[in-house]
Formats: structure tokens, sequence, C-alpha cells
């Protein structure tokens, strides 16, 4: 018999973190307006000079993207994209060759949608570096523009409507929360799936590190636990955050005014079956791909602009930079940053 209770850390229920890899689990959350001025404040503080440099750069290419159309905007938000990862790279003192280690796939002899444009990512370079730091893995291979954009969480929908995907990729959840069973003090993930999906279906779609755990609740569960957790020990936190590191590489989310949680379904080998790279690795090489078309076929990106995937292109070139940023900030900081609510006190 289990005996469950949400684990506290200062008296917070303990949810996942946006940061994937050194959360600080004890911060509050950081309410701004302005993430480029709390992660420049954030490496004056901790000395980071050659890390606030590439920060300054990507805030600068940041804000000329702002207000260009979307046959333009993409050189300039590559560019952003690409010295915030560098600002992360050397906040982490991970060496790094200085070339972009992607670079445009051999397309086919006629570019007529996004399954055309192929996108190689090499061995070496930022994003090899920064997908071998996120990832463990550099993810060297070719991939196709489309084939990314479905590992994309921030325009799963637009996905879903653009291709006629009936089967969602990302499922949403509902109280996603660590847990203490005192039972035999193991601590464990837990969350509601969204009731909006078939309830039978729960066993096709549920990825390998997830289980059902109370079934009348839609209610899962990490298959890994900590054995052994005394909440009250400070000295434990080193090993929650490596439990968080395990369950977080399972876990998606997109930025808002609030912030929402997904896994993605176990893959089906459809058309669609999502690449296994994540969300920030895929935006650098797609926006990296945009932006060559932007200086080297800009005709080319028009005409897709014009045709039945242009919904989907503008929603990218919309949406991420919001999303990238604020994703990168955490990865910096360790912190989860949030936009101000004026509300009463409860």
């Amino acid at each position: 018999m289990m005996n469950i209770k949400p684990l506290k850390i200062r008296n917070k229920v303990m949810k996942p973190h946006k940061a994937s890899l050194n959360p600080d689990l004890t911060a509050r959350n950081v309410l701004t307006y302005s993430h480029w001025d709390f992660v420049e404040l954030w490496l004056k503080r901790n000395e980071k000079d050659e890390a606030l440099f590439y920060w300054e750069q990507a805030k600068v290419f940041n804000q000329a993207a702002n207000g260009l159309p979307n046959q333009s905007a993409p050189l300039l938000h590559y560019y952003s994209f690409m010295n915030a990862v560098k600002a992360l790279l050397s906040s982490r003192n991970i060496n790094f060759k200085q070339h972009h280690g992607v670079a445009r796939g051999e397309n086919a002899a006629q570019i007529d949608n996004l399954s055309d444009i192929k996108v190689k990512i090499k061995n070496e370079g930022i994003l090899p570096s920064f997908s071998k730091y996120i990832d463990g893995t550099s993810h060297e291979g070719v991939y196709n523009i489309k084939n990314l954009f479905s590992g994309l969480p921030y325009i799963h929908r637009t996905y879903c409507l653009t291709y006629d995907v009936t089967d969602d990729i990302f499922i949403p959840l509902i109280d996603a929360e660590f847990v203490l069973n005192e039972s035999d003090n193991s601590l464990f993930f837990t969350a509601i799936l969204s009731k909006d999906f078939r309830f039978d279906t729960v066993f096709d779609i549920l990825p390998p590190a997830f289980e059902l755990f109370e079934r009348e609740k839609y209610k899962i569960k990490s298959v890994e636990s900590l054995l052994d957790f005394n909440e009250n020990q400070s000295s434990n936190m080193p090993q929650l955050t490596e439990f968080h590191q395990k369950i977080r590489r399972n876990l998606y989310y997109i930025n808002g005014a609030e912030t929402l949680w997904y896994l993605k379904r176990k893959n089906n080998q459809s058309e669609h079956t999502s690449v296994s790279i994540s969300p920030l690795v895929i935006t650098l090489a797609a926006m990296h791909r945009l932006s060559e078309l932007c200086r080297y076929d800009p005709l080319k990106l028009r005409q897709l602009l014009n045709e039945k995937e242009n919904w989907i292109i503008a929603e990218f070139i919309q949406q991420s930079p919001s999303q990238f940023i604020d994703a990168i900030s955490s990865e910096i900081t360790g912190h989860q940053f949030l936009i101000p609510n004026v509300r009463s006190a409860s």
C-alpha cells in the first residue's frame, strides 16, 4: 500500500524544471519581462566574460530581427540563436570549434516542399557541441525540415493541421510533479494525461520511461524511481538533481503565461515519426537552414511562404525565438523564467 505525498522543497511542490541539466531546484521563479537583462546580470556576477560577450551579440541580433518579414528574419534569428548557444557552452567551460557544424544537405533536384529541404548535422562545430551537451550525442546525419518540425512542441498543433495528422505526437500533462512514497521512501514522477485523448490507447502511446499508475484517473508514473530518499537531508540535493535530469529527458514544455508540460508519444513508425532530438537542437538546425534560404535562395523561400506549408514556416519563425531564448536562459542560469502576473495575495 502506497502512502504518497507531493515532494516539497522550501514549502513548494517540486515540479519539472525548465533547465534540463543544471536546474537550481531550490530557487524561486524569476519574474521578468526580459530574459536578456537577467542573464546578462547573472553572467556579470559569475564573471563569465566570454559568455557575456556572446550573449550580448545574441541580444543585438534578436533586436535587429524584430519587425522583419518572414522572408528576412531567419537570417538574424539564426545568428541570435547561435550566439546564445555559444554563451551557454562558454558559461559551462565547454570547448567548441568556431564553425557552424551544420550545413545544407543534398536536396532534391527540385524543392517543392519542406520534405525536400535537407539539413546536415556534422560531428564537430557549434551545433554538434551543443547537441552533445544537451543530448549526449551530436546527432550527426541528414534530416529534412518537415521531419524536424515534427519534434517541436510549440508548433505541434500547426504541424498536425498542416499535414492532417490525426494522432497527436505530444500529449499534454496535468499536475506534473514529483512525489514521495512514505511507505518505502521512494521518489518518482507522476502526471495526469489530458482526457482529450482516448484512454484505451494509453498502452500504445506511452514511451518506455512511463507506465500507467492510476487507471481511473488517467495517471502515469515514471518507471524509474529514487530509492531511500530522505527529504529532510539537504545533502540529497545532488541526488535529486540527477534524478530530475533522467526524468526531464522525456518531458517537453511550451513557454507561455504558464508553463505547459508534455510527453512525446511512442513512435508509431508512420511518416510522421518524430526525431529523437532535443527541440533546442532542432530549432537551431532548422533556423540555420532557413537562414541559408534567406541568403542564397530567397525566391524559393518566398515561394514556400506562399504555398501549403506557409503557416507552419511562419509559426516556426515567429514562435521559436521566445521559446529558444527562454530555454537557453534556464540552461545558463539554472533558473525558471515567468512573465510577471500582478495579482492580489491569496
